[in-house]
């Protein structure tokens, strides 16, 4: 494992990437993406559709789900490289998912706290991603050099 820390908070990957050694961390990303898309399902299943609502839901649902799915390819790279390019693709997902949560609130009118909180998750995970393909950049040239 790989740990890393942003902010007030650790998370850590398992990577075969990483030619140093690795510490379990205090967030297992893939059961922390499969939470946040189950997390999502469940709010879409809590909200009555109409003809604007249920496409974003869908849209919502599909990129929501796909980050956790898609950090499980990433784990499974080819290289180096394709780790880092897979792990910032999903960085674009959740970005994506707030870019849905933000349309369902317009149409809802309203944020409760179940958005809120999936926004906030949002953020976090496109920080950790965004942390760890920098951190892979960063060793590149390391090993480069």
């Amino acid at each position: 494992m790989k740990e890393f820390s942003i902010s007030n908070f650790q998370f850590s990957i398992n990577s075969q990437f990483f030619n140093y050694p690795m510490r379990q961390g205090n967030y297992d990303l893939e059961e922390r993406t499969a939470v946040f898309g189950e997390n999502v399902i469940q709010l879409c299943k809590s909200i009555r559709g109409n003809p604007v609502i249920t496409p974003i839901i869908s849209q919502l649902v599909r990129s929501a789900t796909s980050v956790g799915a898609n950090y499980m390819e990433a784990s499974g790279a080819s290289s180096r490289k394709d780790f880092r390019n897979k792990i910032f693709i999903r960085k674009k997902e959740v970005q994506e998912t707030k870019h849905w949560l933000r349309m369902l609130v317009r149409c809802i009118d309203k944020e409760d706290n179940d958005i809120m909180t999936l926004r906030k998750e949002c953020h976090e995970l496109t920080l950790i991603f965004q942390k760890i393909t920098i951190s892979l950049k960063q060793h590149e040239v390391v090993v480069e050099n």
